[in-house]
């Protein structure tokens, strides 16, 4: 299913969508399939598929650790192709959102890149590293391969620049709701919440809320609040490197929080006047 037939199925249901983050092969690949199934089966509407960089500058202390994990364990750029592949005929059916920085498909080649990631079965690119100044020779490139180019908006970002940024937006815009890393508490919820009606007051895309989401009252507050949904990542990571021997002992809970968020999906859409 493409991303835009997805969130116009949950808006005729009345649902936030969520969007589970996870960084392939950590702490390997075995486990990555099982917890990317996990989630699919308990409420993630939407895999946000991380390929895992020596250098992720947009991620806290948790998802740094799991890329150097996965990194020690052998993952490259190539295995995490072949895992979505994986994912695909083992029957995931939900839209993949793969995350990367500018390296590995510039190491890759461009258009190579897009071309492997399209036919593996991933619905769009996110880079959180690629400026819109310097996107556009990119979008070409998803274009051409029929993948959507995931943009990001931060709450230092100037009103003319959410401008320029939403009229190149395609199948979602995902909004940073806090100045600094993946992980990081939603200290200022009030602030949180004007970034997304200030978003929203500019564009008919939908708009998906992440970084320091980790909450069933998080997800609630920032979907009634008019987001189309969320991004949550190291609240599961946590989950399962708390049992570092035997992650695949965590699935049970990580499936609890997963159906949790899904509520406050649910619930944080329906309450909205």
């Amino acid at each position: 299913m493409d991303l835009e037939k997805k969130f116009q199925e949950l808006k005729e249901r009345r649902e936030g969508a969520h969007m589970a983050h996870v960084y392939y092969g950590d702490p390997n690949e075995e486990f990555s399939i099982r917890l990317i199934e996990t989630l699919a089966e308990n409420g993630a509407d939407i895999i946000e598929f991380g390929i895992p960089f020596s250098d992720p500058i947009a991620d806290g202390a948790v998802f740094q650790a799991a890329c150097e994990r996965a990194l020690k364990g052998g993952v490259t750029p190539a295995k995490c192709i072949e895992g979505i592949r994986r994912l695909r005929a083992g029957g995931v059916k939900v839209p993949l959102v793969v995350t990367t920085y500018f390296n590995i498909p510039y190491a890759m080649g461009l258009e190579n890149f897009m071309e492997k990631v399209e036919n593996a079965g991933a619905q769009a690119v996110l880079i959180p590293d690629l400026p819109l100044e310097e996107a556009e020779p990119f979008m070409c490139l998803t274009d051409k391969a029929g993948l959507s180019l995931i943009l990001q908006v931060a709450p230092t970002t100037s009103r003319k620049r959410l401008k320029k940024i939403l009229e190149n937006a395609s199948s979602f815009v995902y909004l940073i709701g806090v100045e600094g890393v993946t992980g990081a508490k939603v200290k200022k919820h009030h602030s949180t919440l004007k970034l997304i009606k200030t978003v929203k007051t500019e564009t008919q895309i939908p708009v998906i809320v992440g970084f320091g989401i980790s909450k069933r009252e998080h997800v609630e507050a920032i979907v009634a609040a008019g987001a189309d949904g969320v991004v949550v990542g190291s609240a599961y990571a946590r989950i399962y490197t708390a049992n570092s021997e035997d992650p695949f002992k965590t699935l049970p809970k990580i499936a609890e929080l997963a159906r949790e968020i899904k509520l406050g999906c649910i619930n944080g859409y329906r309450s909205r006047c």
